[in-house]
């Protein structure tokens, strides 16, 4: 098994320092880069172990708190075990999180992500890839949009509102996308119906994308995430296996 660094880093922004955890192959050499957007549970004990598996596999993964505005990670008092079912006051706190991050200061802030990266002696020259999950796979998807010269790969899994009716929907930068995509959905997943999954695959299609967008049988939003009620084996399996295929493909 490759050692692992894990470092806690802060990234000067347009509107402050964020907070983030970068991880990879301690063997001093530069590795291509993954930008991992996190879901709306923010930058936890889960997202830098998934972070290290990918390290792992000889890549270097940046995990940024892209609620930094509102604090620190951790920014909620999370249990070890998430069941919002259990707790629905959690994303009362969570929500106004979420929402104030609008696709405007996301992708500001993906820049300083991006350049941050790029000045990194732990990454090889060249784009990197994206892997984002819950919230993180809209920030992928608009990510690849915005900055199409450094995005070479991107990932979403069990992603909402990826394409909605509204004027600021993610899947209308379909249009300027150079990198591959890939996005595995949740069957069982209200914030992303058959009618967005439909216009995300005809958005990308239409735009000559290279993608393929997948449904997972049985898995709930949320799917990937071990420490939650959510979490879905067999989903979260496949998810690796594609997202390091996808991976392999690009570097």
């Amino acid at each position: 098994m490759t050692a692992i660094q894990g470092t806690a880093v802060d990234i000067p922004t347009a509107d402050g320092t964020a907070d983030a955890y970068l991880a990879h192959p301690a063997d001093g050499a530069a590795h291509p880069a993954v930008l991992l957007f996190m879901d709306a549970f923010g930058l936890r004990p889960q997202l830098r172990s998934m972070a290290d598996r990918l390290a792992g596999e000889g890549y270097t993964v940046l995990v940024p708190n892209v609620f930094y505005r509102h604090g620190r990670a951790p920014l909620f008092d999370l249990p070890e075990f998430i069941d919002p079912g259990a707790r629905p006051e959690i994303f009362e706190r969570i929500g106004p999180v979420m929402r104030a991050l609008t696709n405007e200061l996301a992708m500001r802030d993906a820049e300083a992500w991006l350049r941050w990266l790029a000045e990194s002696p732990a990454v090889a020259d060249g784009p990197v890839a994206l892997t984002g999950y819950c919230m993180g796979a809209r920030l992928s998807l608009l990510t690849a949009g915005t900055y199409p010269e450094r995005v070479a790969a991107a990932a979403g899994f069990h992603g909402g509102r990826l394409a909605t009716d509204a004027p600021d929907s993610p899947h209308l930068v379909a249009g300027k996308i150079t990198a591959e995509l890939y996005f595995g959905h949740a069957d069982q997943d209200p914030s992303l119906p058959p009618e967005q999954i439909e216009r995300l695959e005809e958005a990308l299609t239409s735009a000559g994308v290279r993608h393929r967008c997948e449904v997972y049988a049985g898995a709930p939003h949320g799917y990937t995430q071990a420490d939650t009620a959510s979490y879905h084996k067999e989903g979260a399996e496949r998810h690796w296996s594609a997202l390091l295929d996808l991976l392999k493909r690009t570097f």
